[in-house]
């Protein structure tokens, strides 16, 4: 993938994208998006919509959000201030890891980006201050097939880095998983 590695982690289909920066005395550049790079993580997917999100909070926690079918989304998410803790869960029906988590820290120092495919919930925690992520997706976002998780469910049981100290009522009040909960389809 031209300038960049991939790392597979334990969720098939969510990988950890490094890029490579050019250094010199003026700074440094870096491609964050090359549509035939994301074709190699996900063929035939255009990016229609593409987010920034502002935290201004250590210690906020967003999420767990998803979108069902047909608005499925894939993302792909990069830290461009501050630090996250940047949580992906399975939420794929008859996948090996359904409702297993896997997180990444994200740093604006640092090249990493993640790559969320359709199937998966997605939330972080502000490890610092003045936190932005940019979030380019595969859908746009539709409110009707809008979903989400508590970040507290005891079924996820996600380890928070810090105390949660500021969480939407949405996100606060959304559905526990229960054993009516079968996931998603394709």
């Amino acid at each position: 993938m031209g300038g960049m590695k991939l790392h597979a982690t334990p969720l098939s289909g969510l990988v950890v994208v490094e890029t490579k920066s050019v250094n010199d005395d003026r700074g440094s550049f870096t491609r964050v998006f090359c549509e035939a790079s994301l074709r190699e993580l996900h063929p035939s997917k255009d990016i229609p919509q593409v987010n920034l999100s502002v935290t201004y909070q250590r210690g906020t926690v967003r999420g767990m959000h998803y979108q069902r079918p047909p608005a499925a989304e894939a993302k792909l998410i990069r830290c461009l201030r501050g630090r996250v803790f940047d949580v992906a869960v399975d939420l794929r029906a008859g996948s090996k890891t359904f409702l297993h988590w896997h997180a990444v820290e994200l740093d604006a120092d640092k090249p990493l980006q993640v790559f969320i495919p359709e199937g998966f919930a997605h939330g972080f925690q502000a490890l610092t201050d003045n936190v932005q992520l940019l979030y380019l997706h595969t859908a746009p976002w539709r409110r009707e097939h809008e979903g989400g998780l508590r970040p507290d469910d005891p079924a996820l049981a996600i380890e928070w880095r810090l105390a949660i100290s500021l969480i939407s009522d949405k996100d606060r009040t959304a559905p526990l998983i229960d054993h009516e909960f079968a996931g998603l389809q394709p």
